[in-house]
């Protein structure tokens, strides 16, 4: 697509662009293919506990994941260690069902987890927050 600069298409139909940043050559005008790993990781526990939680009938107001990642300094460059925090608000959290969406997800549904698991070390936070 010009520079360094690709478009991939996907089962969805959607097409999602992917750059370097203009340190590399790039324009920044598309995703970061590692960042894009923390993203899959990310949408794929989300869309687990999102349907867990349906499922479970738990009243969450908002759900976020939030991932910090360490990345070697010899290339290839890899993650090592990463953190997936879980963050639920809600004023009638139960936390419970909610620590057991995620279980369900991160040791059984996810995808995307067990292929990270494989290459660096992941762990998992939960967040409760209560509104009144």
């Amino acid at each position: 697509m010009g520079k360094m600069a690709f478009e991939s298409t996907n089962p969805s139909g959607k097409i999602l662009r992917i750059d370097a940043g203009e340190e590399d050559g790039g324009e920044s005008s598309g995703y970061r293919p590692k960042a894009l790993m923390l993203s899959s990781l990310a949408g794929c526990t989300g869309l687990d506990v999102a349907s867990l939680m349906k499922k479970m009938k738990l009243d969450v107001d908002d759900f976020t994941i939030d991932i910090v990642a360490e990345i070697s300094e010899e290339h290839p460059q890899t993650y090592e260690k990463v953190i997936m925090e879980y963050h639920f608000y809600g004023n009638n959290l139960n936390e419970k069902k909610l620590q057991k969406a995620i279980d369900l997800s991160f040791e059984k549904y996810c995808g995307v987890s067990e292929m990270f698991k494989k290459f660096a070390d992941v762990k998992i936070a939960s967040f409760f927050h209560h509104t009144s």
